[in-house]
């Protein structure tokens, strides 16, 4: 299985590998600026955040291989897009989640329904990130 949550800290260590991908819902209000949103400020009080979906370092090539043209193009902390970027922020706005929802129910990848099934608990919210750990 690609995506695991985590009810605890302890149940996380439990599991073993230290490096995570974490997906985290931005609570920010939908108006903020994309500078306040990939902010270490912003970031950092999401760390570890038990609603959050991982995905364990020892599959990142498994992972790339069947998202890896679904969800891309998120904004890293100095602004700019591109590939995920396994060691640091990754915001995808409310449109580009909504663009990765579909794509998920149309393509179908590997493990998608954990992945699908977040999302669209999410959409409430201002997008998502992905953040290296």
């Amino acid at each position: 299985m690609l995506f695991h949550s985590f009810s605890s800290q302890d149940e996380r260590r439990k599991f073993g590998n230290g490096d995570f991908l974490q997906f985290v819902f931005c609570k920010l209000d939908r108006g903020s600026a994309v500078e306040e949103i990939v902010s270490n400020r912003a970031v950092v009080p999401l760390l570890w955040n038990h609603s959050s979906l991982y995905l364990c370092g020892d599959d990142w090539n498994e992972f790339c291989e069947a998202y890896g043209e679904i969800i891309t193009g998120g904004t890293y902390e100095n602004l700019e897009t591109g590939y995920l970027d396994w060691c640091g922020i990754n915001y995808f706005s409310p449109e580009q989640m909504q663009q990765i929802i579909k794509r998920l129910r149309e393509e179908k990848p590997k493990d998608y329904h954990l992945l699908l099934t977040w999302l669209e608990q999410g959409t409430q919210y201002n997008g998502f990130y992905l953040l290296g750990l």
